[in-house]
């Protein structure tokens, strides 16, 4: 069960610079059976993702979600996560946008926190940034309930203290 805050909000077509993890992650789910969801605020950002999607004939695999991530995740969602991806809330060089993008990303962790497991993987993007990136609070936060950082780079990888494969 893969869940991702932020679809990609140009398909395929901006993949090398707003990315394109719905698809890459639509791909992974389809050979390996499993499911994504994958939420985002913006109606144009859901129309263009789903699509690709469709496309790309993942639609049995990928359910695109269009709504605020926090409540979405808080209320909609009741599955164990195996893969949290978080990206949403765009970061720019305003430093307000910057702490109300990391305040968001940590709400989304607490809204979802409760259906991660011990072999979790969170992963959140943008992270090497001014002022520490969209993970930056989430990441203090999750260091302090038994998580460890795997990979510190421009996106942060976590497990658990007692993870395993």
């Amino acid at each position: 069960m893969i869940v991702e805050t932020g679809t990609s909000r140009e398909g395929l077509r901006g993949a090398k610079s707003n990315g394109g993890a719905t698809i890459v992650f639509g791909k992974w789910a389809k050979l390996n059976n499993a499911e994504l969801h994958s939420v985002d605020i913006s109606e144009k950002s859901i129309n263009a993702a789903q699509k690709e999607v469709d496309n790309q004939l993942l639609s049995e695999f990928v359910t695109i979600h269009h709504s605020d991530s926090i409540e979405y995740l808080a209320t909609n969602f009741k599955k164990p996560v195996d893969f949290l991806y978080l990206d949403s809330y765009d970061y720019s060089d305003d430093v307000e946008v910057q702490v109300k993008s990391q305040i968001h990303h940590l709400q989304e962790f607490k809204a979802i926190e409760e259906l991660l497991h011990e072999n979790s993987i969170v992963l959140i993007d943008d992270c090497d940034l001014p002022n520490g990136g969209k993970g930056k609070m989430v990441v203090e936060y999750m260091q302090q309930k038994d998580w460890k950082v795997l990979m510190n780079a421009y996106q942060i990888l976590l497990v658990r203290e007692n993870f395993s494969l």
